[in-house]
């Protein structure tokens, strides 16, 4: 009986010695999630967002690699990560039956090259078989601003901007951006402006202020940059990312496509009485918190679209004057649910016991569109106000969204609404983002022509004066 169990229990460690052995065929292949790691975009001298891929042992015992590394070696622009051991050969990598390992990879793109691909290889050796997955990044030289106070000066659309920590235009200089120019900002990051922007995009060349994350996931993905801090009690104050400071003055943007930041614009403190911003034929979209964020300031907007803001399309707080012709706010929020108003109005603020009152001199909206999938109790637009201070709004053959309670009676402040049309207004495709009014809209020709002739040509440039009226919002309807 000894003699049987000790038999018996060889056997079993020879069975388990032959389990746990290391897999030698060379006809063993290992398998891989893909078999091209791709970086799409990649600034030159700032390192990319790192990608990963699995690496498969389908075998029934372990295989040993005897080397993962890259093709190029010492000379790669690429860094990999081999289970959890970063280097660019990395040997003796075991894999257990049936399991798997990750490889991390990431690329540095030479600053001195121009527009370049960059391609390397990462080599697997197991017993005897080479194998490879092949890595592939496009690089583009860029203007890297890294916390630069700027003089007056121009930028083009020669090479891409990429403000990587915030910048300022500094007093009484100016910032002219041409058509056709791209400013890429990092993660918390924005252009302060205590002097003057001016954008002169077109309608074929529109200047576009995005994040600098380019990989398709990232294209609608909202609060990707605008600098934010953390305060003394732990709250978090967010800047706009193009934020005008007080003192800012004669800023013109005409022709611009703000998308992905945490705010679009914020203005500060107006002064004399000027407007501290006019704005024109511009998108602002995909905004964590606001598109505008205005405070005691001065604003004019024309042929602008604003969508999917998280918070408030237009934020106009603490009074100020204020005069919107042919907007169309499209709020929709897909990303999250949303109980704050598309257009906000307030004159007052309070701190603890103290309260201060500030004068709303003008708040006008004419032939816009004012919608969304939320609202503060369903409506689209808030007034908060003090009595103590003045508080002068007017909208005007507008289309609007807000509850069946909403007071509209006031012709003071309110005229020739459209008020929640059954049908909503008609965009083309709210899931397209394309905003146009499809041909059965409400908001066709219900416009008043003394607004459209204040601004006669729409954002695509089309008259909207030739036909019954003009149409509501941004966008004159083609036949």
């Amino acid at each position: 009986m000894r003699y049987l169990i000790l038999l018996t229990s060889l056997f079993i460690g020879f069975i388990s010695c032959q389990e746990d052995d290391l897999l030698t065929s060379s006809s063993a292949k290992l398998e891989f999630s893909t078999d091209t790691v791709m970086f799409d975009t990649v600034f030159t001298g700032i390192g990319s967002a790192t990608q990963r891929f699995k690496v498969y042992n389908r075998h029934s015992q372990p295989i040993r690699i005897s080397s993962v590394e890259l093709a190029k070696g010492n000379s790669s622009q690429y860094g990999i990560n081999v289970d959890g051991v970063s280097a660019n050969q990395v040997k003796d990598v075991q894999i257990e039956a049936n399991d798997s390992i990750y490889v991390f990879v990431e690329v540095n793109i030479d600053p001195s090259t121009d527009d370049i691909i960059e391609k390397d290889s990462i080599l697997f050796y197991t017993n005897g078989n080479i194998q490879d997955v092949k890595t592939i990044a496009f690089g583009q030289n860029v203007n890297l601003l890294m916390g630069q106070s700027l003089n007056t000066q121009t930028w083009d659309a020669t090479r891409p901007y990429l403000v990587y920590t915030s910048c300022l235009v500094d007093s009484l200089e100016t910032l002219t951006i041409e058509a056709g120019t791209k400013v890429y900002f990092h993660e918390n990051a924005s252009l302060f402006v205590l002097g003057s922007l001016i954008v002169n995009g077109t309608l074929d060349e529109p200047v576009l202020f995005k994040g600098d994350r380019l990989e398709e996931f990232y294209q609608d993905k909202p609060g990707q940059w605008g600098a934010y801090t953390t305060l003394e009690n732990g709250a978090t104050y967010v800047f706009g990312g193009l934020h005008f400071l007080p003192g800012s003055f004669d800023n013109k943007i005409d022709y611009a496509i703000i998308k992905n930041a945490n705010k679009g614009i914020q203005l500060d403190s107006a002064v004399g009485n000027n407007y501290t911003l006019e704005i024109t034929n511009s998108i602002i979209s995909h905004m964590n918190l606001a598109g505008i964020y205005a405070q005691t300031s001065r604003v004019k907007g024309e042929n602008l679209v604003l969508n999917n803001c998280g918070s408030h399309a237009i934020a106009m707080v603490l009074g100020g004057k204020y005069n919107f012709n042919h907007v169309s706010i499209a709020n929709f929020t897909p990303y999250s649910s949303r109980n704050t108003a598309s257009v906000a109005l307030n004159n007052y603020f309070v701190s603890g016991d103290v309260g201060f009152v500030y004068d709303l001199e003008e708040a006008t909206f004419t032939n816009s569109i004012i919608y969304g999938d939320g609202g503060e109790n369903g409506n689209e637009i808030v007034i908060d106000k003090a009595d103590e201070g003045a508080f002068n709004y007017y909208f005007d053959h507008c289309l609007i969204k807000v509850s069946e309670d909403f007071d509209m009676s006031n012709e003071n402040h309110f005229q020739n609404i459209l008020r929640n049309p059954e049908s909503g207004p008609r965009f083309v495709s709210k899931e397209e983002y394309d905003f146009r009014l499809d041909t059965l809209s409400p908001a066709i020709d219900a416009g008043k022509a003394e607004y459209g002739a204040a601004t006669p040509l729409d954002m695509n440039q089309n008259d909207r004066t030739t036909d019954a009226g003009p149409d509501l919002g941004a966008y004159e309807r083609q036949q």
